[in-house]
């Protein structure tokens, strides 16, 4: 199953039509899932994209749409430094009801900040001293890690059972 746009996407792409100053960086997008916050900065000419995702059928589907990107979990088949990191993850606390392929794309964990915590914790040796991480959560995950991230809240929004916050962290 590859994760479809829905209020989280959106929500990173409002926050990105404010960062355009980002076009000519080098950003990289983690667990693109569609490729549509990828394809969003490639239609307005970001000239230095490459996204990973750990789902290899969403790999071969961005590939397909001409994309540069590959499979890795989080950090683990990356390389150098970036300016922008982007990351909408599954945020989810673990649900016994849902099945597999689904809490692939939507489960955090068992409380829903493991994932968010293991890329915390690797980031800041992927991010230039002057670089951006752009990191989606939801009020409904619990412990996250911040790592003493400087962090500001910069969008938020309102669901009916969530509330989805777009956080800027920089080191």
């Amino acid at each position: 199953m590859i994760y479809e746009p829905a209020e989280d996407t959106y929500l990173m792409k409002e926050v990105l039509k404010k960062n355009f100053s980002l076009k000519d960086k080098k950003v990289l997008e983690i667990g693109f899932g569609s490729g549509y916050i990828l394809e969003f900065l490639k239609d307005n000419r970001f000239k230095n994209l490459i996204g990973v995702d750990i789902n290899p059928e969403a790999v071969n589907a961005g590939k397909n749409k001409n994309l540069s990107v590959f499979e890795s979990d989080l950090f683990s088949n990356i390389e150098g430094k970036f300016d922008c990191i982007i990351f909408n993850p599954p945020y989810l606390p673990e649900d016994q009801l849902e099945d597999e392929e689904s809490s692939v794309a939507t489960t955090g964990g068992k409380i829903g900040s493991e994932i968010t915590n293991r890329f915390l914790k690797n980031a800041k040796s992927h991010l230039t001293s002057n670089g951006k991480i752009f990191l989606l959560i939801s009020n409904l995950t619990k412990g996250i890690n911040w790592n003493n991230y400087d962090k500001k809240l910069i969008a938020e929004k309102k669901l009916f059972f969530e509330k989805l916050e777009v956080w800027e962290l920089t080191i």
